[in-house]
């Protein structure tokens, strides 16, 4: 088994085990038993449940923008990286509504994360083709974390299995992102978002 699809395995388990039992509880060793995957190996690639976390948000990552498009607008282009995404989340949802219950009990764990998905929402700009350097991007980067967190919220209660809910909350915070940077820099279109003005932000995620 190669080191990714171990990876894989390992991260389904363990999030599948915090569904159940919760995340506070949630072994490494534990979850690699119930996959079937070597305890040592699962030491050396897992040796903290902080790193299951990072990994959880990097095969995310890895995964969404595999199927990055280069078709529509780079707005439409960033809505469809973020639903994919979204759309991990969904394929791991008991689990990962543990992880953010368990969160706000967490400081270290949270703030473990916020930096984490600050990079994520770097490769999702890059991934629409949207400029991520520079003062601009800087903010643009922070804002499109405000615009993520904001639809992870309307996920969290979204319980139908087309993600309506969600989809529009999403969309709403990019529309709200776009006015911001039109605003901002009304010289130039708005290719990527700022900081939505009315997100109040949920707690962090990978």
């Amino acid at each position: 088994m190669e080191d990714a699809e171990f990876d894989r395995a390992l991260v389904a388990s363990a999030f599948s085990l915090a569904g159940e039992e919760g995340w506070r509880r949630l072994s490494v060793a534990e979850a690699a038993r119930r996959a079937g995957l070597s305890l040592d190996r699962a030491r050396a690639r897992f040796p903290a449940r902080s790193v299951l976390l990072l990994r959880f948000g990097r095969l995310a990552d890895q995964a969404v923008l595999a199927e990055a498009g280069k078709d529509g607008s780079p707005r439409d282009r960033l809505f469809d990286l973020l639903m994919r995404r979204l759309d991990v989340l969904q394929a791991h949802r008991a689990g990962v509504l543990a992880l953010l219950r368990w969160l706000p009990a967490a400081p270290a764990a949270a703030a473990l994360l916020a930096g984490a998905n600050l990079c994520s929402m770097r490769w999702m700009l890059d991934g629409a083709g949207i400029d991520s350097h520079g003062l601009r991007g800087r903010l643009r980067v922070k804002g499109l974390l405000a615009v993520w967190l904001w639809g992870v919220r309307a996920w969290q209660a979204d319980e139908s299995e087309d993600l309506a809910a969600a989809m529009a909350a999403l969309d709403q915070a990019l529309g709200w992102a776009e006015q911001v940077e039109q605003r901002l820099h009304p010289e130039a279109q708005a290719t990527g978002p700022s900081t939505p003005a009315s997100a109040a932000e949920p707690p962090p995620l990978a």
